[in-house]
């Protein structure tokens, strides 16, 4: 199944009391966002992540736009396919959080890498398009 048509299918899912489903245009965002990442289309998450987006990684270090796409760029780099469990939506007129928990696990230098990880994304609502503005990976406590 395609990262598009497991948050199509995510989307259509009742939300938590109190909320609503992903907005149809929110649900073709986070889907072209999740197949550029595993696809390494710079250009894409170029128009999908904002001038001033700030990416915080699981190992605390902080990172800018410019920094973030370059990662991508870099001969070897791949993100394999994921898939998210224990969804989040939260939204609000012009912004939205969504996320969960996820394995992720990547080539980088010849070596693969997994974790497990939570992820949370802050899209705005920015010219009737909707564009990442930050986005934060957690670990879960060792133990």
């Amino acid at each position: 199944m395609t990262p598009a048509l497991i948050l199509a299918a995510a989307a259509a899912i009742a939300a938590p009391a109190g909320q609503s489903a992903m907005p149809p245009d929110l649900a073709r965002a986070v889907a072209a966002y999740d197949e550029a990442t595993v696809s390494n289309d710079t250009k894409r998450l170029s128009a999908i992540v904002r001038d001033d987006y700030v990416l915080v990684n699981s190992d605390m270090s902080v990172q800018g736009k410019a920094s973030y796409l370059a990662d991508f760029k870099v001969p070897g780099f791949r993100i394999n396919r994921y898939q998210l469990s224990e969804p989040i939506l939260i939204l609000r007129t012009d912004s939205a959080l969504t996320g969960g928990s996820f394995r992720l696990s990547w080539t980088q230098g010849g070596k693969t890498f997994d974790r497990a990880l939570r992820i949370v994304h802050f899209w705005v609502k920015d010219r009737g398009a909707w564009r990442l503005a930050y986005t934060q990976l957690t670990r879960p406590e060792a133990g």
